[in-house]
């Protein structure tokens, strides 16, 4: 009797799809806990019976999908997909799909290779100077100087990154405010007990670096897909003492260091991931002050994803992206799926334009 309701449920679908006799697993709420190879993570998948197939993708050899009331453990295979059917509240079937894919860290290495002769002209980076009456007013307005400290360069940018981290929570699916500032930004999530995404962290970290007058850029991380529902910015910020860009992210109050404790730049980490050599992330990285972030989980696994396609503004200036998209560059690998700048009638439509090079030497360039 334990078999009928799925019966009924499944019986207004296709005759092929019932031939294949699929498992089904029952839940009566929405959310689905997965351990994908090692690595358990509570709550994290959503149950949509209209998109068939609903597509999880691994690289794990084995993953147990647990609803409230059932699982399933599936047999991951590299050249067939698995699926299954989730019935939720007994009525409707979602389609389930598991489908390898090769881990990130090794698509990553396939982006190694750029054009270092790729002439293609892309705008001059430029730096919005900290005797801009605005910047003046945030460094005044954020109490900047005390918050950096009297220490030296690389202690003053550490020390603003972990402020940021601090004074503002993360909440990667809340809607973006309408102005989109530091002092604006700030005041919002004060106002409203709320996060932003780490967009939004990033910018108030790059206004508020500008704003001591260190050279920064935000830079969005981007994987391989064009179409994506994940990525990252971080912040790139020019030490003159070290002559290099430095990584920092207040999303995970990150900063990647090597074997010998210097700090490095993004070029750099992506560099070393892709050649296996020795990274170290600051033992206090972490997620909104509650989960500890380790190198296996941020480098190895989130940011090989995400170190694949790297964007950043042409001008970085206070008040960017407000009301408006700026002119953006991206650094693509030759292994990558867009190789030329936006179109022209995709930009009219959108107002988001960017510019392509495969040359890291003009993405990279020293302000």
């Amino acid at each position: 009797m334990k078999s009928l309701p799925v019966f009924l449920v499944l019986a207004g679908l296709s005759a092929s799809a019932l031939a294949q006799q699929l498992p089904v697993i029952r839940a009566t709420a929405k959310t689905v806990s997965i351990k994908d190879g090692p690595n358990f993570s509570k709550n994290t998948w959503t149950i949509e019976p209209a998109t068939k197939p609903d597509i999880y993708i691994t690289s794990a050899k084995k993953v147990v999908f647990y609803t409230d009331v059932d699982s399933i453990s599936i047999q991951v295979k590299q050249d067939k997909p698995q699926d299954f059917y989730i019935l939720l509240n007994g009525r409707d079937s979602a389609l389930t799909r598991i489908q390898y894919q090769p881990p990130r860290l090794e698509m990553l290495k396939k982006a190694k290779k750029y054009n270092y002769a790729d002439k293609r002209e892309v705008s001059a980076f430029t730096y919005q100077s900290a005797d801009d009456e605005v910047l003046k007013n945030i460094r005044r307005e954020l109490k900047l100087d005390s918050i950096a400290g009297n220490g030296n360069e690389i202690s003053q940018m550490i020390n603003l990154m972990h402020w940021v981290h601090d004074i503002i929570r993360h909440d990667g699916n809340s809607n973006n405010p309408a102005k989109k500032n530091a002092v604006d930004i700030i005041g919002i999530c004060n106002k409203e007990g709320r996060g932003v995404n780490c967009r939004m962290m990033a910018t108030v970290l790059n206004e508020c670096y500008l704003a001591m007058g260190f050279k920064s850029r935000f830079l969005t991380c981007m994987p391989k897909e064009l179409k994506f529902d994940d990525c990252h910015v971080i912040n790139m910020v020019y030490s003159t003492d070290k002559q290099k860009w430095l990584w920092m992210d207040p999303t995970f109050n990150a900063y990647v260091m090597n074997e010998k404790g210097e700090l490095l730049g993004p070029a750099e980490v992506r560099e070393k991931l892709i050649n296996g050599k020795p990274l170290i992330l600051n033992p206090d990285a972490n997620w909104n002050r509650k989960n500890s972030t380790t190198k296996e989980q941020y480098l190895e696994n989130y940011m090989a994803k995400n170190l694949y396609r790297l964007e950043t503004p042409a001008a970085s200036v206070y008040n960017a992206e407000t009301g408006k998209w700026p002119a953006y560059v991206q650094l693509v690998p030759l292994d990558g799926l867009n190789q030329e700048s936006t179109k022209a009638d995709s930009t009219i439509k959108t107002g988001y334009r960017f510019q392509v090079t495969n040359n890291p030497d003009l993405f990279w360039v020293k302000p």
